[in-house]
């Protein structure tokens, strides 16, 4: 709940607007696991709360630890039983941390794991605030960045995922800047249009990964119902209404969309926008059959944007040695759990 949907309820129960701050601070402040440990709180109201509401607290079911470079792989145990990844990683400037917004997705990228078991459901926005909530209690340290790039697809939990951002940005809670949120889109134009009439200050990034309308609708089925002049209008609408700039997040998949030609296309699609490009070596997905380009391969796509005048990153590879594709770690544990492996953790 929002602090002013907490204050709401707690009123109708009798107590006093003061009590609902307390216990948004213990919620989102300090990150309390459960209404036992609201010790400022009478015993009675804790009571009447855990009898009548809901505390989300998703159960761990396991972490990877990559021996590389740091990155933590945290998979959690929702209360029905579904489960979802999120990722930790450390950076010089801070704290950042990968969440899911569904389990599971509908999406169909051909290239990623979150997609081949189809859509299980939405999460709720405690579902997706306690995956960042449970990492900070777990490493002991502040998030500082918050991405909502994992399993799912953000645009297709609308509501939720603004209820979601009002409470992780409220000064009441954690209090992370706007600007150092980023919310991942496979190019819902709709939705991005909608996003960007809210006039939030987060960086939206669009998963693009195609220069061409038939490149495109060869790597994401979205592409058949939304073209690419249509994305590019909606992110020009964006940056007018929000003044921030737009991501282009391109996977690079090995003789698929990497070549001089495509770096051509891509340095056209971005140059009238104020943009940014954020290539991304694929992780290969052993379902998809996908391999990721070359080192040098990579770099020729970089410095052919960069001859442009494009402004390109190459995204630093994090966690690759421990299931580093969104989806993997679901996908590899729901098939030990299928299967009643004996290794598989338990139930």
């Amino acid at each position: 709940m929002t602090l002013s949907r907490l204050t709401e309820n707690l009123t109708a129960l009798g107590e006093k607007p003061f009590r609902a701050k307390q216990m948004y601070q213990w919620m989102h402040e300090k990150l309390a696991g459960g209404f036992e440990e609201m010790t400022n709180l009478s015993g009675q109201l804790r009571e009447k709360c855990a009898l009548k509401y809901t505390y989300t607290m998703p159960e761990v079911v396991q972490v990877q630890e990559s021996q590389i470079d740091g990155t933590k792989k945290f998979l959690f145990r929702l209360a029905d039983g579904n489960v979802v990844e999120s990722v930790w990683m450390k950076y010089k400037h801070g704290n950042s941390v990968c969440i899911s917004s569904q389990v599971g997705c509908r999406m169909g990228c051909r290239f990623c794991a979150s997609t081949l078991g189809g859509l299980e459901r939405s999460l709720l926005p405690s579902e997706m605030l306690e995956q960042v909530y449970s990492i900070q209690r777990i490493t002991g340290e502040r998030v500082s960045n918050v991405v909502v790039m994992g399993i799912g697809e953000p645009l297709d939990n609308y509501e939720n995922l603004l209820t979601f951002l009002e409470i992780l940005t409220d000064e009441n809670g954690l209090n992370i800047s706007q600007r150092s949120v980023t919310v991942s889109t496979c190019g819902i134009v709709p939705r991005m249009r909608q996003l960007a009439d809210e006039k939030l200050q987060i960086t939206l990034a669009l998963s693009l990964h195609g220069t061409t309308d038939e490149k495109r609708r060869r790597l994401m089925p979205i592409a058949n119902k939304y073209s690419i002049d249509e994305l590019m209008e909606a992110c020009a609408y964006y940056f007018k209404q929000t003044g921030r700039r737009i991501t282009f997040e391109y996977s690079l998949v090995g003789g698929v969309n990497d070549s001089e030609e495509d770096a051509e296309q891509l340095a056209a699609l971005a140059r009238p926008l104020v943009c940014h490009v954020n290539l991304i070596p694929v992780n290969p997905v052993r379902e998809r059959g996908y391999t990721d380009p070359t080192g040098m391969q990579v770099r020729a796509f970089r410095e052919r944007l960069e001859k442009n005048k494009v402004n390109v990153t190459v995204r630093r590879e994090m966690g690759r040695d421990i299931d580093g594709a969104c989806g993997q770690l679901r996908n590899r544990y729901a098939g030990t759990v299928k299967a009643g492996d004996d290794n598989a953790p338990d139930r």
